[in-house]
């Protein structure tokens, strides 16, 4: 963990609970001394992620994402390590040690990165203050024709940009320099002049889930030949596929209330539509399709999503586009159908809140949604159309959940081509099986370790959790040859001699993360709710993986003996060798023995 002196993260650590943080996240049930969830980090029906209050630190049972409460929120809140150190301290009440910073190119980075925070922060404060100045009527306007409450105009900070030479002037006045300025996105440089990257335009500052201005979209008051609606471009602060408008909000929404679903639109106007109906739990993937970051993001506030894009064939197609990657994250999706050509914000308008509570009552699973929107694009009074859909259609029902659902759907589709249910059903069992998509993380580890590996794993992990049997093993005495093995040992035998509890916390500073030692770690983890570390069976395992261990190192010394002998001429010297073998033959049948 560079950057950041090590005591000050112990005593950071020390004043969190990683039960209490996690709880913020998600809902976890206590079962025996740890807590339990479904794991954020890859789909699953059974909760096998577990959090250890004694140990402090989390591990996934089935996809062994592990860590503690620094790693846990870097991934919840999609954080590098400063500034999730950063956040934490806010949380804690401590301050960052003024020696955090180790490196020039680190403090540059920081410093960068917290002078495009500011930067955005004073945008936001100045476009604000246009929008009240009595020179915004074109913008006033708008927000009137909208019919966007006042409160809903604070909440989502609306501004408003009057020129392109405003904004400039003023960010230099405040003592930016021109790089920052420009790095930040709201300003660009065009033949060598300064300009508002959102000139004349109505602003909707976005914002993150820490209540912080990273980026504005801007919307243009009049028909122009530019586009209606435009970001401020991706920077160290804005990533737009890792980004929702409105997230700031609804992760206040979830502090009172629990979120049971997410509507997802596509833009600003819609969300602040929806909001201002008393829609809440709304966010928008501002124009662009769904990708995986944004899914993991709305998982941590609900397990079920309803789309709600526009209702006309290009809004269909992005539905598309994202729905599977939604559903590869574990995530109930849904798919709510909208009025032609209409889109949520006109469904609001002209129907109303109910109007568009009756379209969210409408909504349908995934699978529903693709055979509609497919057939949709066929004419079935046509043989041939009508034959390459039901070709396509039977792919997709391919993927349904249960043979329940498949029955269900292939019926329908009898109904809606007039094929018999029979010769369906055997195009479907003749259908190639469709790879789902997946998240990053892999479900199922497989383990390809050997005997000797996992006799070697079983023992540290005894140490490391406590074993009643593994209490008075003698440490120096059990020949650990893997190195992550013997770094553990040797923080076990330090704790021993100072008579110092094991923090399980700990031994995260040992590894890199994404390393092969930090996913030897996570191996040895998956011992670590207990229950294969009690009991008689548990116990003999252990004694017998101590003896294969000795016996392992006595076989590799007797080979590298027998080697030499054969390269050796000097009959005195072969003798010695073999009377070496002949001693580690004697201890090895000690050991058979149970001789330890």
């Amino acid at each position: 963990m560079p950057g950041v002196d090590q005591e000050f993260l112990r005593t950071l650590k020390d004043k969190l609970n990683i039960v209490d943080v996690a709880g913020s996240y998600f809902s976890l049930e206590k079962r025996g001394s740890n807590y339990w969830a479904c794991c954020p980090f890859h789909h699953e029906k059974t909760a096998s992620f577990s959090v250890s209050e004694s140990g402090q630190f989390y591990h996934c049972f089935g996809c062994g994402a592990s860590g503690d409460v620094i790693k846990l929120v870097s991934e919840m809140e999609s954080l590098d390590f400063m500034d999730t150190v950063k956040l934490l301290s806010e949380r804690a009440g401590l301050e960052m040690p003024k020696s955090a910073v180790d490196s020039r190119r680190t403090a540059e980075n920081k410093r960068r990165r917290d002078s495009i925070l500011k930067i955005m922060n004073d945008c936001a404060h100045f476009y604000l203050d246009n929008l009240n100045s009595g020179k915004a009527d074109a913008h006033i306007q708008y927000i009137l024709n909208r019919k966007i409450p006042s409160g809903v105009v604070r909440s989502f900070g609306l501004g408003a940009s009057l020129n392109f030479t405003d904004l400039p002037a003023f960010l230099l006045k405040k003592g930016y320099s021109k790089q920052d300025i420009v790095d930040s996105g709201t300003v660009n440089e065009v033949d060598g002049r300064l300009v508002d990257a959102q000139g004349g335009r109505l602003i909707f500052p976005i914002i993150n889930a820490l209540g912080e201005v990273i980026a504005f979209g801007g919307r243009v008051l009049k028909k122009t030949d530019f586009a209606k609606y435009k970001n401020t471009k991706e920077t160290v602060v804005f990533n737009k596929s890792k980004t929702l408008y409105n997230i700031n909000l609804l992760k206040k929404l979830k502090r009172s209330q629990t979120i049971k679903e997410v509507i997802v639109v596509e833009g600003y106007m819609d969300t602040i539509s929806l909001y201002s109906a008393g829609f809440k739990n709304v966010v928008a993937s501002m124009g662009t399709s769904l990708t995986q970051d944004q899914a993991r993001l709305i998982k941590r506030y609900t397990d079920t999503v309803l789309i709600s894009y526009d209702g006309d064939a290009a809004g269909q197609k992005a539905n598309l586009r994202g729905l599977d990657i939604l559903k590869g994250e574990g995530l109930n999706v849904k798919v709510v159908p909208l009025p032609e050509g209409l889109d949520p914000d006109d469904v609001i308008k002209q129907q109303g809140a109910e109007g568009y509570k009756r379209c969210l009552d409408a909504a349908m699973p995934l699978i529903d949604y693709k055979l509609l929107v497919l057939e949709r694009g066929y004419d079935l009074t046509k043989s041939e159309d009508k034959r390459r859909y039901v070709s396509e259609a039977i792919r997709i029902i391919k993927t349904a959940d249960s043979a329940a659902e498949q029955e269900d759907l292939l019926k329908r589709l009898r109904d809606a081509t007039g094929y018999t249910y029979e010769s369906l059903n055997r195009d479907l069992a003749a259908a190639p099986s469709q790879l789902e998509i997946k998240s990053e993380k892999r479900e199922e580890r497989a383990d390809n370790a050997n005997a000797s590996l996992k006799a070697s794993r079983f023992v540290i992990a005894s140490l490391l959790f406590g074993a009643d049997y593994a209490a008075d093993c003698d440490i120096r005495g059990i020949p650990f040859v893997n190195p992550i093995h013997v770094i553990l040992a040797k923080y076990v035998l330090s704790k021993r001699m100072m008579e110092e509890d094991i923090h399980l916390s700990e031994v995260f500073e040992f590894f890199e993360e994404d390393s092969p030692e930090f996913d030897e770690l996570t191996r040895i983890l998956d011992y670590s709710d207990g229950a294969k570390l009690s009991g008689e069976v548990a116990a003999k395992y252990f004694s017998d993986s101590v003896v294969k261990l000795k016996k392992d190192l006595i076989d590799g010394e007797i080979q590298e003996l027998s080697k030499k002998i054969e390269s050796l001429k000097d009959i005195s010297e072969r003798n010695s060798c073999a009377a070496k073998i002949g001693e580690l033959l004697k201890q090895k049948e000690k050991l058979k023995n149970g001789a330890q």
